[in-house]
């Protein structure tokens, strides 16, 4: 009770400090239409996320069915991993979300991660060809992505 009495109050009751954030909040143009506008840029960026992360469910059932029991475990748990991750940070992302980063970042780790075990296990030959084109295509390219936005804060955030 005694915190009370010596917090400053103002705008009907609400706290200093919340007014001041509803002051910065209608500065920048939040009060104009919902939260803050996002970047061409980044819907794209949040779009490819989300959207590799829902390409990666059929896959999961792919390798379940062609995979022997104890590699289909580990293969499947790595890429539903992944594919919570993308999606995850792809959603965040578009809402305008500062948690993106972090999802971001587990993409980015597991995607290399992917990677790397994939053309390391891969049998020479056809195998390892398309091991190869998995990486450049699209596992190091995603994991690219997911770095960067782990690394840099969304502007004007």
């Amino acid at each position: 009770m005694a915190l009370v009495a010596f917090s400053p109050l103002a705008d009907n009751g609400r706290c200093a400090t919340d007014v001041q954030a509803a002051q910065a909040a209608r500065a920048a143009g939040a009060d104009r239409g919902g939260p803050a506008r996002l970047g061409r840029t980044r819907r794209w960026q949040g779009r490819i996320l989300a959207g590799a992360g829902l390409a990666l469910l059929p896959w999961l059932g792919y390798l379940a069915g062609t995979l022997p029991p104890a590699e289909a475990a580990a293969w499947i748990a790595l890429d539903t991993l992944e594919a919570a991750a993308l999606f995850t940070a792809g959603t965040r992302l578009l809402r305008a979300d500062l948690r993106h980063r972090a999802p971001a970042a587990a993409a980015a780790v597991l995607l290399v991660a992917d990677a790397c075990v994939d053309l390391v296990t891969a049998a020479p030959g056809p195998d390892l060809s398309t091991s190869i084109a998995m990486a450049v295509a699209a596992e190091l390219p995603l994991a690219a992505l997911c770095a960067r936005l782990a690394a840099r804060p969304m502007r004007g955030a």
